[in-house]
């Protein structure tokens, strides 16, 4: 049992409902006789099912259809960190079931939320949370199932549990799982590198309007790469180039940056708070963009923004 100090992150591989059960309904029913605030973020059929074995104690369970929970990672944190800001309580855990949901993703997405999984040890550690990740094997890609032992210290089969060997550090787990992504092309649009985030922003404009987007969602992709920008700026002695290209589905821009401070991977995933903090616009790029992947080789810091295609309505 873990001593509700810090934050406690497992997973659940089950093939039946019978095994969702197992682990859920002891770990609500504690959570629940504790006094502990219990929030299950699953599917439809698993939150029917968790609410009739739990009969008239349902009524005090937190749900969620996981779907609309946090639709990207840095919405799912961001989720994450609301429920425990609204329920938690001096001296008392916050426990959460949260459903990552694998299907209808591209590869890029999956690898996003595999990364997510792992950086979820880093961005939410300290908080009194004890989490339990449900990966369902009938219907999740079995590399997806591989990975959640990877990603979570130990896995809970019913109530027992189960140290994952494969886990693995999220820095390094991160680096070995690369975003998919095309290399620049030759004729790939580029500025500076300079230390004006003007200039950026003029020709973060321009590619913009180039490839099709307008209005608002012209303004928020240029706010995204000059809150990227000055994040990369902020130190001071270093110049930043942009590059730009239009690909399948999506507009591309590249921030790269010789000299800057070190770029932790999951910077950026915690929202604002009371205080302003460097990693701030960082976070509002990634809600801005389709994703944000960060890159450190050696003294060259890369950032690497998405923009949705803009006839996607969907996707900004």
């Amino acid at each position: 049992m873990p001593d509700g100090t810090g934050f406690v992150h497992h997973a659940c591989l089950y093939g039946t409902d019978a095994e969702f059960l197992a682990m859920a309904v002891p770990f609500v029913r504690d959570g629940l006789t504790a006094g502990e605030p219990v929030l299950a973020a699953t599917t439809p059929a698993n939150i029917d099912l968790l609410r009739r074995a739990l009969g008239e104690r349902a009524h005090a369970l937190d749900t969620a259809e996981t779907a609309y929970f946090g639709r990207r990672p840095v919405e799912r944190v961001s989720a994450f960190l609301r429920y425990h800001d609204r329920r938690a309580r001096p001296g008392r855990r916050v426990r959460m079931i949260a459903e990552p949901v694998w299907n209808g993703k591209s590869a890029r997405q999956v690898a996003e939320w595999k990364r997510m999984e792992s950086g979820l040890n880093v961005v939410l550690s300290g908080l009194p949370v004890w989490m339990i990740c449900p990966y369902d094997t009938r219907s999740t890609p079995d590399d997806v199932v591989r990975a959640a032992c990877a990603t979570h210290p130990a896995r809970v089969d019913g109530e027992r549990l189960i140290p994952c060997s494969a886990y693995a550090d999220p820095g390094a787990y991160v680096a070995g799982v690369p975003l998919p992504r095309a290399p620049a092309p030759p004729g790939a649009a580029r500025c500076g590198p300079t230390a004006r985030v003007p200039v950026l922003r003029a020709f973060a404009r321009d590619r913009a309007a180039a490839a099709g987007l307008a209005g608002e969602r012209l303004a928020l992709a240029v706010l995204a790469v000059c809150e990227a920008a000055g994040y990369l700026l902020a130190p001071g002695d270093v110049r930043v180039a942009l590059r730009a290209w239009e690909e399948p589905g999506a507009l591309v821009y590249e921030l790269l940056c010789a000299g800057s401070r070190p770029v932790p991977a999951f910077a950026g995933f915690r929202p604002p708070g009371r205080e302003a903090a460097p990693e701030d616009g960082l976070w509002l790029a990634r809600t801005l963009t389709d994703s944000l992947d960060i890159r450190t080789q050696g003294p060259l810091t890369r950032l690497t923004l998405h923009i949705p295609d803009p006839h996607d309505a969907e996707r900004l």
